[in-house]
């Protein structure tokens, strides 16, 4: 009898230890995933409030002109940031760009004063940048407004694919990881199956029966979700380490979502499956259980 209890409680701790590895594993990918699919929509508003709308304001225009054209831009809702460049500024912009001063071959400033405004995300896109410029046409100070067509369609372009294919993967992923996740429990279960119906035989209710195996399972979990953020953390200090990168590449919002999920999806996927396994042994007679 001692011979047997030395034996299978070893048994018992290394079926909990590689079930609750191999569910951190699965968890690890699933955030990863989920991680790649927050930073792309970060990297997205950043590229997006990038572009910038260059409003060239006429030469004629006085200063209550370009200060009444600021104010509007300062109040509409399509503008993140306003910046006034003059004349004098241009100029030295240029120069510092291209080393060469027109005004010296030219003799006098032929750059005019602008009004550089970078985008809200949600206004990034041809369509609305067209609806602004008819608005800005009111104004008479405005000479043109000049943007970048083509990297505004570029970058929606891309970024339409890209979150097509992440969020595929991600979907992909998800059912493989509830897939695993259920598997992995009802292995880990098997072994008890006879003892689930010796319980059931001698008048247990299905909750009272299943409420220790969820709970442990819950537990089993919640470990693999932190071992799964651990190896999430590694991997994005790895990846700062190797390519160089000072400061946080992940907003900490973003590492709280992405963390909450993992967490989330430890606990629930792992307590749903325990649920289900347990009443499958509930629902299945004593001879059954002999050859599963």
């Amino acid at each position: 009898m001692k011979t047997k209890n030395k034996v299978s409680k070893p048994g018992f701790w290394n079926l909990h230890l590689t079930s609750t590895i191999s569910t951190s594993l699965v968890l690890f990918l699933v955030g990863l995933v989920c991680l790649l699919l927050f930073v792309g929509r970060d990297m997205t508003t950043y590229v997006k409030e990038n572009i910038n709308l260059s409003i060239i304001l006429n030469d004629e225009a006085t200063k209550n002109d370009e200060a009444r054209v600021q104010t509007y831009l300062l109040g509409a809702p399509y503008a993140k940031s306003v910046e006034y460049i003059s004349k004098e500024d241009a100029l030295k912009d240029h120069i510092a760009s291209l080393g060469e001063n027109p005004k010296e071959f030219l003799g006098y400033n032929p750059l005019m004063a602008s009004l550089e405004v970078k985008l809200n995300e949600a206004y990034a896109n041809n369509d609305s940048v067209n609806m602004i410029q008819k608005k800005l046409k009111a104004f008479g100070s405005i000479k043109r407004v000049v943007y970048q067509k083509d990297m505004v369609s570029l970058v929606n372009d891309n970024v339409k694919k890209v979150s097509f294919i992440l969020i595929g993967i991600a979907i992909i992923l998800l059912v493989v990881s509830i897939a695993l996740i259920n598997n992995t429990v009802r292995l880990a279960l098997y072994s008890n199956r006879f003892l689930i119906n010796t319980m059931k035989l001698v008048g247990a209710t299905h909750w009272f029966i299943r409420k220790p195996y969820m709970v442990s399972s819950m537990l089993n979990g919640l470990i693999a979700s932190v071992i799964a953020i651990v190896l999430l953390f590694g991997v994005i200090n790895f990846v700062q380490y190797q390519f160089g990168m000072t400061g946080t590449i992940i907003q900490p919002i973003t590492a709280i979502i992405v963390c909450g999920i993992v967490i989330i999806l430890g606990a629930v996927l792992t307590a749903i499956s325990s649920y289900l396994a347990v009443g499958r042994y509930l629902r299945m007679n004593t001879n059954d259980m002999y050859f599963i």
